[in-house]
Parts: C-alpha cells; structure tokens; sequence
C-alpha cells in the first residue's frame, strides 16, 4: 500500500477534473499527477531513498501537494514544518529528523538561509538565485507508479510539542493514513462532486490529512486558500460553490460575531469543526443562524488525527461523537483503569490510527501508548449512548487549594453572556492557594461590562471557587497557525505580571 495511490485512483477515473483550485488556477487530477511523477523522478536522481526524511517547510499552496505526493511515491517520509518557525527551530527540526532534503519558497528565506548546502534546497515558489526550483528537479518520463510499502512503513513526521519545551514528531504510517482517509470519506459522505474549502495549514495534520489527502481519496476538489481571510474566503467560498467547510470555533466564533448572511454560505452542504472543542452556545446559535449543524470531530496528531465523530447516527451537541470504524475509544482513571459511564477521566484510544510512535523517543512513546491504548492527556466521560464529551486537557486543570477546577466548565458559562464575543480560563500561579483562575476575555463590538458585572454573573452560575479571581479585558487571544488559543502564552503571561507587581 501507498497513501499516494489515491491520487492514482483518482486521476484513472477523473483525469480532467479539477483536483485543486487555487488562486483562480486550476489544476486537474492528470495535471496534478503528471506533476507528482515528475517531481518523483527528480527525488530518485536527487537520491532520495526509501525511508529517507524530506522537509516540507512551505505555506498553503499546490506545491505543497506535489511534493507531499513524490515523497510518499518513492517510499521517503514526508517532515512537516509550521512556517511561522524561527531559523533555530526549523534547524531543530532538520537536526532531529535527520531530513536530507528541504522543499521551501524564497519568502521563507530568512528562516532556511544557510542552514542547508544549496543542492539539499529546492525552492517551490519565487526565485533564490543558485537553488534548484521545483519545476528544474522535475525528470518528464511515462507514469511514476507509487512503490508498494508495507502498513507499517512510516509516511509522514508532524512534530507537536513536548514535555521538555523540545517538539517531538509523531510518525504516522501508511496505514494510518489510509484508514483514516476512507473513515473520514464515509463518515462525511464526501463524494467527487464534492468541493473541500482548505485554509487550515497543511502542515498541520488537520489539512494535511483530514482535508488534503481526504479529498484526493475521495476524488473530490480541494479550494485551496494560502490562509484564512474572513473577506477573502467568503469570496472564494461563493465563487467555487464550496460544498463542505472545515475550520476551528474560532473563526465560527468570529464569523457569526460579524453577521455573515446565510446567502453567502448557500453552497455549504457541510460544517465540520475539530482541532478545539466548540462551545455549545457558539454551535447552537451557528444552526439557528444558518441552518445547519456544525459536526465535530475529535483527534489528535497522534492519532492520524480523526478518532471519533459526532453525526453518523445522532448529532449530540456538546459531544465529539462515537469511534469511527475500527477505532476504540474508553475512558481511564490515574491507575489505567476503566471508570464508569458518566465519570470523568483520561481519553483513550486504539485503532489502526494510532502514530508508530515519536521518531527517535522510545520512551515518550512508551509513556503515551501503554497496553495498545494511546493516552490523549485529554479529560473527558462518555454517556450510557457510547458518546464521548470531553472536559478539558490534562495539563490545563486548575487546582485551586486542592479544588479541581476545568476551564472548559467555566468558558461555557462566559460564553452564554451576551457582551463576550471569544473567552478563555487559564491558572495563574498564587502564594495562598496554589493556583487561581483567570478569565482573558473579548467584548462584542459596542458591549460594555465591568469586572462587578462579570464577577456578578459567575457567581450566579459558578460555584464560588470557581468564580475568576482575575479578569483581563484584551482586544484579542493569542492563536497557533489552525486558531486555537495558546493558553500556555496566556498562563505566562499572566504569571509574568504578577511576579512584577510582587
């Protein structure tokens, strides 16, 4: 088996349909695989071998795809890397998967100079005099069939960060990419006829596989879009009739918060959110608004990343659904053992999605899969229907003076005020109790609420130790590259001014 194989597939039976649309081009699936193989061709006279790392460290655009293809057709291991990385990062990341290959543009520069010898560079888009260009390494020649590899054979390294500060790669398979591509494809009904909106990053798992190579298994097209613009990508979904729209609650939050008219989305069939969880209040008020449920997944890298499914057989608001196919999900307590319906503990998993493990950490990998079943670090329960609700991450638990406090709990009740426009709950360091919590928050345009008001309102709808003991008024929160907020930034920043004002 081959993860590129789809796009054979699908070039056999669609050759002049469009496989991406991008910037007003269009790039059919004959097209897109003529690319592919020459670009294959090129990595073998390059000597690119089987099991070898190449890094992608390229934005949103169809060289990303190309190159993404040839590696996994000569067998090599696809690295991602977040192009938002400094210069030390990304060496970080060269260094510790070993990658002997760097495909990049010319406005990433900056962070890539120097670090590599001008024949392990190939630039994809703009000029760098001297570097070989995407189109130069390309070899013409008859189809370029994907090598036949084993389930097990690693495909792709998508680094996500770790306990020392250091990010670690997940390394996933073929076969978990395969599988979760085609339980993804009968999931959502996604169908050729289908069109796939794509801003997410792809070298974040979400576009990379849930999205991407999804819709190139599915023949269907994929909309590509270099990055979100709420503008811009209201343009593009009306003018490509995009069918299905993928995204993160933070800019479902911001676009129901800018009144975006239901006419404007008419081509939408599907909303699917994932990568943080969505808020209740924020997913009932989308339906009301537009018609449509927004259907949540829930993953992670590790897990390829789809795992379970909240729609196939009842949409359940508030939950992240049921295991997809031959995917396992339970709940464990601290000792690794099952709880009961109802009761809150750690997500786990095991399926054909799990990550071989992180490259070149044993002992992380043995930590996070014990017994077959990988341990999320996500707190959540399921209900006697077998639906998964999760709570809130491990890491982000509040203890305050021994009382367990999950922010999730308390956003959910900010987000029901009707002067918040986005919230979020994060633990601040404190002499006295250990840890208190405190509430970042962003006001709708025009809304007015003092902190006596908003302390007011928890403490009708909290319990008294829950109630923030801080409140910040901010004009926005700090996001990764998919939009979901950097608590972590939060926490740091929160324990920074109190250590100055001590």
């Amino acid at each position: 088996m081959n993860i590129a194989q789809h796009l054979e597939r699908a070039a056999r039976h669609f050759p002049d349909k469009p496989a991406i649309l991008f910037e007003g081009q269009s790039l059919t699936y004959a097209g897109l695989q003529q690319q592919v193989d020459a670009t294959a061709r090129g990595l073998v006279k390059l000597g690119v071998e089987r099991g070898d790392r190449v890094l992608l460290f390229l934005p949103n655009i169809p060289a990303f795809a190309v190159a993404f293809l040839a590696i996994q057709k000569v067998g090599a291991i696809a690295v991602s890397a977040n192009v938002m990385l400094t210069s030390e990062e990304l060496q970080y990341l060269l260094e510790d998967s070993g990658a002997r290959l760097l495909f990049t543009v010319g406005a990433l520069a900056q962070s890539w100079r120097n670090l590599l010898p001008a024949d392990r560079i190939v630039v994809c888009e703009g000029e760098v005099p001297g570097l070989p260009t995407l189109a130069g390494i390309g070899v013409e020649g008859g189809p370029f069939k994907a090598r036949e590899l084993e389930r097990d054979d690693p495909a792709a390294i998508l680094y996500t960060s770790g306990t020392t500060g250091k990010q670690k790669g997940a390394t996933l398979s073929h076969g978990n990419l395969i599988s979760n591509t085609f339980a993804a494809i009968h999931t959502q009904g996604i169908a050729p006829e289908d069109r796939l909106m794509l801003f997410l990053p792809l070298f974040h798992v979400f576009g990379q596989n849930a999205i991407m190579n999804t819709a190139f298994a599915g023949a269907a097209t994929l909309v590509l879009q270099r990055r979100y613009d709420p503008l811009e990508t209201l343009e593009v979904v009306e003018r490509e009739r995009v069918s299905m729209f993928f995204a993160v609650p933070t800019i479902y939050i911001g676009l129901l918060n800018v009144g975006v008219s239901p006419e404007r989305l008419r081509s939408v069939r599907y909303y699917f959110s994932a990568a943080a969880t969505m808020p209740v209040e924020i997913a009932e008020r989308w339906k009301a608004t537009y018609g449509r449920p927004i259907v949540e997944g829930y993953g992670r890298t590790e897990t390829s990343p789809f795992a379970s499914y909240n729609h196939v057989w009842q949409h359940r608001p508030g939950s992240v659904g049921t295991p997809i196919e031959n995917v396992e999900m339970t709940i464990l307590d601290a000792d690794d053992q099952p709880v009961a319906n109802g009761t809150w503990g750690e997500i786990c998993i095991k399926g054909p999605n799990i990550m071989l493990g992180y490259w070149n950490r044993p002992e992380e990998t043995a930590q996070a899969i014990r017994n077959s079943w990988f341990h999320t670090g996500d707190i959540g329960y399921m209900d006697e229907d077998g639906y998964f609700f999760i709570v809130d991450r491990v890491k982000d638990m509040i203890n305050a003076a021994g009382f367990k406090i999950w922010p999730r709990e308390v956003e959910e009740v900010i987000f029901q005020h009707p002067a918040i426009r986005e919230c979020a709950v994060v633990g601040l360091a404190d002499a006295e109790k250990g840890e208190i919590p405190a509430a970042y928050l962003v006001l709708r345009e025009g809304a007015s609420l003092s902190t006596a008001e908003f302390e007011a309102y928890c403490r009708q709808h909290l319990a008294a130790y829950k109630v923030p003991r801080r409140v910040e008024y901010v004009e926005s929160l700090p996001k990764n590259a998919t939009g979901k907020i950097l608590k972590r930034v939060l926490r740091d920043q929160g324990n920074q001014v109190a250590t100055a004002q001590a």
